[in-house]
């Protein structure tokens, strides 16, 4: 996670938080690299890898740019991140809602995955991230729009589907009780344009049934599980029970819509 907030639910202190980014790495990381790979990385780029979490997408990069290159990795929380490739990486602890550009900017490329849906100030952070491309430079933003796919079970055929539904809509809830914008992902080539930036393009993406999946479900429902009985969203009973269908494999699970997004500074004339 790349900023600090009041109740931010998924904590990368709590033991689950290495399944998760280990999960998401499955899932995500082969469209993030197609992304990368097709704005142009090159060896000798300057990346900034915003929100690293885990270390799958800045080892990749590291590989890319080579040893005249380098990865600035940010998050407010490094224990996650592993410096791969001594002199190529650099672990910073910044908060991207709240802190200047590390390193000056001046980077080729910027990415951030699954973060500025959790940032209090989001278009502080946007503006951030904006403000330290060199020109010519490219920003890849990658955030889920919960509200575009609500379910995690899409054929909701019997009771276990339905149960993992109603844990979905309570983590739904809970998110938004702290700030997510659970339709953001959407609006990220508007707001792309308005910093901006050229050349604005964008996709989405979501997996529909695969290991990873109930990896990721598994392990997050974990994660919230004491706030999803706090908040009355569920009892023990159902979590329990839900744990055990995702184990039994009995169920087809879905992740919110990925909706990536990326522009380019225009350099001058």
């Amino acid at each position: 996670m790349a900023s600090s907030g009041d109740g931010y639910l998924l904590d990368n202190a709590r033991p689950e938080a290495g399944t998760r980014f280990d999960a998401l790495s499955e899932l995500f990381d082969p469209s993030t690299f197609r992304h990368i790979e097709q704005l142009g990385i090159t060896s000798g780029w300057r990346c900034w890898e915003v929100g690293a979490g885990g270390s799958s997408v800045v080892t990749w990069l590291a590989g890319k740019v080579g040893p005249t290159g380098q990865v600035v990795a940010t998050d407010i929380d490094t224990s996650w991140v592993a410096g791969p490739a001594e002199g190529v990486v650099k672990v910073l602890r910044h908060d991207v809602g709240r802190d200047a550009p590390p390193e000056g900017g001046g980077f080729d490329l910027v990415h951030a995955r699954l973060v500025l849906v959790h940032v209090t100030d989001r278009e502080r952070a946007l503006r951030t991230m904006a403000d330290s491309l060199r020109p010519g430079g490219v920003l890849l933003l990658e955030d889920a729009d919960p509200a575009l796919q609500p379910l995690t079970c899409l054929d909701e055929y019997g009771p276990e589907q339905m149960l993992a539904n109603k844990l979905r809509t309570g983590f739904r809830s809970l998110l938004t009780t702290r700030g997510v914008d659970l339709a953001y992902g959407r609006k990220l080539p508007r707001l792309l344009r308005e910093t901006g930036l050229s050349d604005v393009n964008a996709d989405g993406y979501f997996p529909i049934t695969s290991p990873a999946c109930n990896t990721l479900e598994a392990a997050t429902v974990r994660h919230v599980r004491d706030a999803l009985v706090a908040a009355g969203l569920a009892t023990d009973t159902d979590i329990d029970a839900h744990l055990a269908n995702v184990a039994a494999g009995r169920l087809d699970l879905s992740t919110s819509p990925m909706i990536s997004a990326w522009g380019r500074r225009t350099a001058p004339p």
